[in-house]
């Protein structure tokens, strides 16, 4: 044996197996988790308390600031698994620091999630008070985008309107060959059910029956949705009729063929998470996922809006996000910067040409954004926005005019900084903390999660501020 080797430093396993550690004194006095300890207890809890105000009985819960701590940084460093909290909540020193010597139990983190889920909303907001009290928001540019994120739902819980349809009548056969069975062994079977009534449903006929309900659920689903869409491609229809009518005007090429209001063939629907919809994955295909939606801010990157919706395109969300925003704005007691006339000036809202149309643009000049929507899909290797064209006339549409203002200077620069004002936080979400789907399903308590994961976005973004200003 080579007696020359390299001394190395002591490590006695045993000893460390036994030694005590306090999270105070081996995490950085600066750590996340300790400014959410010291944060947290000083927000507005209130919506979370109103729970536990209507039943007094039974054993306590967990403490709500505790609870509501753990999850905010549970998400903040990427974990949303309650069973992957439950863990961290017994091996992770910053988890500790949090619950201590009585951890929560993996089943009461999640029902402590779905309970409070309506909570979230006004927690974003409250977050949202923070960061614009630390003058985070400056509303010089706020951008608008999606990002598709999985939804928990499994593929192989999915069925088709025209399987169903073939299921069903399978089942119906099966139930009804089930049902003349029973009635040849009616004398047999009296004879042995003793005391059983006799009526109760053979446990085959059962599972069939069940199965033939949860299809025809999920087929009257199908058959909503394409009576709505079919009632909405006839509006749009009679609408551009009155509009050829008026002009005097008629219709170019070949009748359209009348509107079918049956679901098509392929249409699916998923068992898991009815709600959430086959969509278009970056560079992965399809898979059932939720449209996550959120107007940023361009000054340090804070999320003033985030809903989430189950419409693959987002040509339906210019308005309604924008609407969101202001509210929330106006929530949070963060005022409009004013014009010249002392009145509130229009806000800057950018976003990308799935947001433009002509209705879009006019209804959020209306509730006061002023708008810089892309008109068309920008080329690869292509300047974001074109040299400025000549001034549009009073008459021209709404495309020109848009096309004439994000020509102008002013325009290029706010449609520019587009890319490193939303695009970077989708980015931060998924691919820095890693979350990537939603846990909850149905669309409600999937929006009440989105809210989650963006307040601890801003959450992150106020720790670093106050890092690096040196706030306590």
């Amino acid at each position: 044996m080579d007696d020359h080797r390299k001394n190395y430093r002591l490590w006695d396993a045993e000893q460390n197996g036994h030694g005590a550690v306090s999270p105070r004194e081996a995490l950085p006095e600066d750590d996340l988790v300790f400014f959410l300890i010291d944060l947290i207890p000083q927000i507005d809890l209130t919506p979370f308390h109103h729970h536990y105000a209507r039943e007094l009985r039974g054993q306590p819960p967990f403490d709500v600031t505790m609870m509501v701590t753990l999850l905010v940084y549970a998400y903040s460093v990427g974990v949303c698994s309650s069973r992957k909290i439950a863990a961290a909540c017994e091996r992770n020193l910053a988890f500790r620091a949090i619950v201590g010597n009585d951890p929560p139990d993996f089943r009461t983190i999640s029902d402590f999630r779905k309970i409070h889920a309506a909570a979230f909303r006004p927690l974003f907001l409250e977050v949202l008070r923070l960061a614009g009290e630390l003058g985070m928001v400056k509303l010089g540019n706020l951008s608008t985008d999606g990002t598709k994120m999985g939804a928990n739902a499994s593929r192989h819980k999915a069925m088709s309107y025209g399987y169903m349809n073939r299921e069903i009548d399978r089942l119906k056969a099966e139930i009804e060959q089930l049902l003349k069975q029973a009635e040849q062994l009616d004398a047999e079977q009296d004879a042995a059910l003793g005391s059983r009534r006799g009526d109760e449903l053979p446990d085959e006929l059962k599972r069939r029956e069940q199965r033939l309900a949860k299809i025809r659920e999920a087929k009257a689903r199908l058959e909503a949705k394409a009576q709505a869409k079919a009632e909405e491609e006839q509006r749009r229809r009679d609408e551009e009729q009155a509009q050829r009518e008026a002009e005097g005007r008629q219709r170019r090429g070949k009748e359209p063929a009348p509107v079918d209001s049956n679901p098509e063939e392929k249409a699916q629907t998923n068992f898991t998470d009815p709600e959430s919809k086959i969509m278009k994955q970056s560079n992965k295909g399809f898979d059932y996922s939720y449209n996550a939606q959120a107007v940023v801010d361009s000054e340090e990157q804070i999320i003033v809006a985030a809903e989430a919706t189950n419409e693959a395109n987002d040509k339906q969300q210019a308005v309604p996000m924008a609407r969101a925003a202001l509210a929330n704005l106006n929530a949070a007691g963060i005022e409009r910067p004013l014009g010249a006339d002392g009145k509130p000036a229009p806000i800057p809202n950018t976003a990308d040409s799935g947001y433009f149309s002509e209705k879009a643009v006019e209804q959020t000049e209306q509730i006061g954004m002023d708008p810089h929507f892309a008109v068309g899909r920008q080329k690869h290797h292509e300047s974001p926005v074109p040299a400025p064209a000549p001034v549009p006339s009073v008459q021209a549409d709404v495309k020109a005019k848009m096309q004439h203002k994000l020509r102008s200077a002013r325009g290029r620069t706010l449609y520019a900084a587009r890319k490193h004002v939303v695009e970077p936080v989708f980015g931060q979400i998924k691919s820095a903390r890693g979350i990537r789907r939603f846990l909850l399903r149905g669309l409600e308590k999937v929006s009440a999660e989105w809210q989650l994961i963006c307040l601890t976005h801003n959450l992150l973004k106020i720790w670093r501020r106050c890092n690096s200003a040196g706030v306590g």
